[in-house]
């Protein structure tokens, strides 16, 4: 994990858009009130978009450059951060040949109402779908949920005040916590978790009122908190995993509400999740290679060598055999738990880290989000090689597919053009035909 301070990622905001619509650029004579008209959000339809319009709202028509060479112009000059250098490019030596050009998922629409927020640069885990229709995210200090369904958002939990547990457990800290900066959050099993910069974890039942329970991790500097994975154990009690740039996995029990398990490892820890079956746990951060660790104690079972720089992110398929790690290498590498001395593939991005993975909740598909502009989507039972390339622009705040795997929601941070873009999983009807 790299300190904050060293890179933020709004440097390749699309300012450069929203200069060109000045009329300086477009040579249009227009006032301030039409250039705020210009530039005011605007959501785009799947009919709109069928009709010619730019999915993001993008006027590339006003613009003085197009879209493809504005594409190449990103491609050219986004820099991708590194902790080793030009591991993008020794990583790009031994990647799957994918076949492009697949829609998999088909835009539904794009929402510049609702705009997410990263707050830390590496962290791109701030979006979770719950149904096809419903999604939480991270914007300024608010968790909101969205309902794609009515059009409407609602305020869950504000951290920029004081947040304090409105329930009495003995190990949550009932003081709580004041201006909380947000770098994780998980929404899942009724549970929204929020990690912190300093530490922080915050819990909320959904359908209770106020916060049920708040721990600090530690109170040592850097101890961000990087992610959290919600899920039930064996026994069907809810818990939940948060990795920490302390070197830490702690586990923690959200019916006793308590921690119960702290594993240590020699580095930062960014991200770790659990196997369905709950007895691995993938774990992976300021090293190039991962470990693949039992649950029950953290002692490591096997690692997975053939990253080149840091990863900061995990998944697993739902067989509980499959699974795969983001990489600051620019890759997306998918592991067979039973052979863990080569990868199944190797999968590339176009301009950055893969700081996001997701699977399907039936196993069909895999998204991986680099840190801007691109999510890609593979056919896993094609052998991760036919593949849909998504394509816009602006950072990527987080990925997230519907538990019924209908929907996948993409989080877009940018000045101008921030937005919640949403997809939803083709379907072949042609059988209804032969009814007409």
């Amino acid at each position: 994990m790299a300190d904050f301070d060293e890179y933020m990622a709004d440097e390749y905001d699309m300012d450069i858009l929203e200069d060109d619509m000045n009329p300086d650029f477009d040579g249009i004579d227009i006032g301030v009130e039409d250039f705020d008209q210009l530039t005011k959000a605007e959501d785009t339809s799947a009919a709109q978009a069928r009709d010619g319009k730019d999915i993001q709202g993008i006027p590339w028509e006003r613009l003085s450059v197009t879209r493809n060479k504005y594409r190449k112009t990103r491609l050219d000059q986004y820099k991708n951060y590194e902790n080793i250098p030009d591991s993008g490019e020794a990583a790009a030596k031994n990647c799957t040949d994918t076949e492009k050009g697949n829609s998999f998922y088909t835009f539904r629409k794009n929402s510049r109402s609702v705009r997410s927020t990263i707050l830390h640069f590496q962290l791109r885990n701030l979006v979770w779908a719950t149904s096809k229709h419903d999604v939480y995210l991270l914007s300024n200090y608010c968790i909101s949920h969205w309902s794609s369904l009515t059009g409407s958002r609602n305020e869950i939990l504000n951290v920029k005040g004081h947040v304090a547990p409105s329930e009495n457990h003995p190990e949550s800290l009932m003081e709580g916590f004041t201006e909380t900066q947000v770098s994780t959050l998980a929404v899942k099993e009724g549970l929204l978790v929020a990690g912190g910069f300093q530490g922080e974890l915050i819990c909320k039942h959904l359908d209770r009122p106020g916060v049920s329970f708040c721990s600090r991790t530690t109170y040592i500097e850097n101890a961000i908190t990087n992610a959290v994975d919600i899920y039930r154990n064996s026994s069907g009690a809810l818990r939940f995993m948060a990795s920490n740039n302390d070197c830490g996995v702690r586990d923690f029990d959200m019916e006793r509400y308590k921690l119960v398990q702290l594993f240590r490892y020699p580095w930062p820890v960014n991200h770790s999740s659990l196997s369905p079956d709950g007895k691995l746990v993938a774990v992976v951060g300021d090293d190039p290679d991962g470990r693949l660790v039992d649950s029950s104690n953290g002692k490591t079972i096997g690692t997975m060598k053939g990253h080149v720089d840091y990863s900061f992110a995990s998944a697993w398929h739902p067989n509980g055999v499959t699974f795969a790690t983001g990489n600051q290498d620019k890759t997306c590498r998918v592991w067979d738990t039973r052979n863990l001395s080569e990868s199944v593939a190797v999968l590339k991005g176009n301009l950055g880290s893969v700081r996001s993975i997701r699977f399907t909740s039936d196993g069909r598909y895999i998204a991986m989000a680099e840190p801007a502009d691109f999510v890609h989507i593979y056919d896993t039972t094609a052998g991760y090689k036919k593949e849909q390339e998504i394509d816009f622009f602006g950072e990527i705040s987080g990925i997230s597919f519907s538990p019924d795997t209908e929907s996948l929601f993409i989080g877009v941070w940018d000045r101008t053009y921030g937005s919640l873009l949403e997809y939803g999983r083709t379907r072949d009807y042609s059988y209804l035909d032969s009814l007409l």
